[in-house]
């Protein structure tokens, strides 16, 4: 089990700690840019950051329902923390897969295209979301340190 453990915790600290990264000491300092050198600095951080974001998730998934499955003997033998982190960690996905195929997309083209307006509004939108699921990362990571606690 203790492979699946580190996996997963290292997937969580890359998307958690990527996301805080971005929310607490990129945006701020990227202020101080003009706004098309501010855009153009998130379309290439976010594109390289978001693979990454796609490879945590497959290995939090897989990590995570390994565990699971092979060591907890299923969804009845695991504890009430590991379904909190189960539920936050699927809607933290399923706004990643939304703020991905919507505003990055549209961010990513209205930059490439020099759009830079409308570009901030869909940033604008990126960074709505993002700072919901780094709350929702964060939690989960207290669920996850101090759940076999409760």
């Amino acid at each position: 089990m203790a492979p699946l453990i580190a996996l997963h915790i290292l997937a969580a600290v890359v998307w958690v700690g990527g996301m805080f990264f971005a929310y607490m000491a990129l945006r701020p300092a990227a202020g101080t840019l003009s706004p098309e050198s501010r855009l153009t600095l998130w379309r290439g951080v976010l594109g390289r950051f978001f693979p990454w974001v796609w490879a945590c998730i497959i290995v939090l998934l897989a990590s995570g329902y390994g565990m699971i499955f092979l060591y907890l003997g299923g969804f009845a033998g695991a504890r009430l923390s590991i379904h909190v982190m189960q539920g936050i960690g699927i809607v933290m996905m399923a706004l990643f897969a939304h703020l991905f195929f919507a505003p990055w997309r549209r961010f990513a083209d209205t930059v490439d295209a020099k759009h830079f307006p409308e570009a901030a509004k869909h940033l604008d939108q990126i960074r709505r979301i993002v700072a919901i699921n780094l709350s929702l990362g964060l939690i989960t990571i207290i669920v996850g340190a101090s759940g076999r606690f409760w």
